[in-house]
């Protein structure tokens, strides 16, 4: 069974629509022991079939239109924050403080790119607010990495322990994660079948007119949001204006959006009316964090019947992690991807925040496919993913390969060395910037555009198919700078 249509089959999709989607596998593209391209591809892959569905159903196409993946634009876009520019300047990723370290016995790694994360590190490893790098390493190499995974959690802070993925596979968060599916779709109710408007002429915009309320941060969620808004939707991202977010970040997946800030304590009544109004809400806090406010999928879909909520998580709602937070980077470490990915000098990494990417993708194919599903036989329904789950699917060891020039579990494939192929071949240049290197200039995958913000330079989406859209319809602005209402 081929990745696309194993991630077909769990959105639910119609097996027979494999066969609208080709691809365009380039060796080269996302390097890695694992099978990260066939992951990344099969993500992209099944959100632009859902969308070319969705489309179809709306426009009363009697075909759904054929979908065109290629290895090239989904490498460069699996590093789209990578990729961005502003005025020229490269963007601020990770800070000193994000990073492995070498512990008594084995590896951990930290996250603390914000303000409260790195002072809960420090001060759940006894060290002073301006500790540097060099006083963080002398610390944690007398302590165990279990032990420091321990206390920085119970700190509020993120670390974790490196571990195989023999060690992972014995972890009881590992056995619940194993038992969900890879995309946990359920309805809530009875609501009646949805209606859609009619589309405009132009290129085929499966979510347009739809409202999403995009309450996510930290690079999953965000990710789907913006393909969301690629394909038509009104995305206002909310934020509380007591937890910062870094600019760099905020303008990569930005494009398409809104952004405004929301006390959900304070202004109630005005979140009350964006829900009010919404088709979709998109989640991706730790689990726990959003249903003090009544944000439950049940609790919103008895304030708006018929919506759609959709939830992303690093680990997942179930287990001793189910409420931890956690990023890419994190779970790549826990879950054996770093052990696999590493050498015996030195953990490492896939190279892209594949599962932060993926499983963004996956995230807006599966809202789209239960947009389709409502307008066949209603319900508000709900949907969750977890990067974590996503590891698993990468890590199973069940991967198969799309061989060259071949139909593959119904998928029309070409193999192509990176810089052949008609249309946008790829230069060796191109190569670099698609498998992360450091290239810059104007490439096929890359586009330029004026905004608030300044001049950027930015990855185009990978989502494609016959009829839709090429680009983002607006750049991004700067964070809060919109406000909290509906256009």
């Amino acid at each position: 069974m081929s990745e696309i249509k194993y991630a077909w089959s769990q959105l639910g999709g119609d097996p027979a629509l494999v066969a609208r989607v080709s691809t365009v596998v380039r060796d080269g593209a996302l390097r890695a022991r694992l099978p990260a391209p066939e992951l990344a591809r099969a993500c992209v892959g099944v959100c632009a079939l859902a969308g070319a569905e969705l489309g179809a159903r709306r426009a009363g196409l009697a075909e759904v239109p054929g979908v065109r993946v290629d290895d090239a634009a989904v490498a460069t876009a699996f590093v789209s924050e990578r990729q961005l520019l502003i005025d020229g300047r490269a963007p601020v990723l990770f800070a000193p403080l994000s990073r492995f370290w070498r512990t008594a016995d084995g590896w951990v790694r930290t996250h603390a790119n914000y303000p409260h994360h790195r002072e809960r590190l420090l001060g759940a490893l006894g060290l002073p607010e301006d500790a540097g790098t060099a006083v963080v390493e002398a610390s944690l190499a007398e302590r165990s990495a279990v032990d420091v995974e321990q206390a920085v959690y119970a700190a509020g802070g993120l670390a974790v322990a490196l571990r195989t993925p023999e060690e992972w596979a014995a972890h009881e968060q590992a056995a619940a994660i194993a038992a969900l599916p890879l995309v946990e779709r359920g309805r809530s109710d009875g609501a009646p079948a949805r209606t859609f408007a009619p589309l405009a002429d132009g290129p085929l915009l499966p979510a347009a007119g739809l409202r999403v309320l995009d309450l996510t941060r930290v690079l999953a969620g965000p990710v789907a949001t913006r393909t969301l808004a690629l394909l038509g939707a009104d995305v206002l991202r909310v934020d509380a204006p007591h937890l910062p977010e870094l600019a760099d970040q905020h303008a990569d997946t930005g494009f398409g959006k809104r952004s405004a800030l929301l006390d959900l304590r304070a202004d109630r009544h005005r979140f009350e009316e964006l829900l009010a109004a919404a088709d979709v809400v998109v989640t991706g806090y730790r689990p726990g964090a959003l249903e003090r406010f009544g944000l439950s999928p049940e609790a919103l879909a008895e304030r708006r019947s018929g919506l759609v909520v959709a939830q992303v998580s690093a680990w997942g709602a179930y287990g001793p992690w189910g409420g931890r937070r956690g990023f890419d980077s994190l779970v790549q470490v826990a879950t054996g991807i770093a052990s696999v990915e590493g050498s015996a000098e030195r953990p490492g990494a896939l190279p892209a925040q594949a599962l932060d990417h993926g499983t963004g993708y996956l995230l807006a194919a599966a809202v789209l496919r239960a947009l389709t599903e409502q307008s066949y036989d209603g319900g508000s329904r709900f949907v969750r993913l977890a990067l974590a789950r996503t590891a698993a699917w990468l890590t199973d060891g069940t991967r198969a390969g799309e061989g060259g020039n071949v139909r593959a579990g119904g998928v029309r494939s070409e193999r192509v060395r990176m810089g052949e192929g008609t249309g946008k071949g790829m230069t060796k240049k191109d190569e670099r910037e698609a498998t992360g290197g450091e290239t810059r200039g104007s490439e096929p995958w890359l586009a330029e555009t004026g905004s608030p913000l300044g001049l950027l330079r930015y990855a185009l989406p990978p989502v494609s198919f016959d009829g839709g859209p090429g680009d983002w319809a607006r750049p991004p602005g700067p964070w809060g700078a919109d406000p909290a209402r509906w256009l």
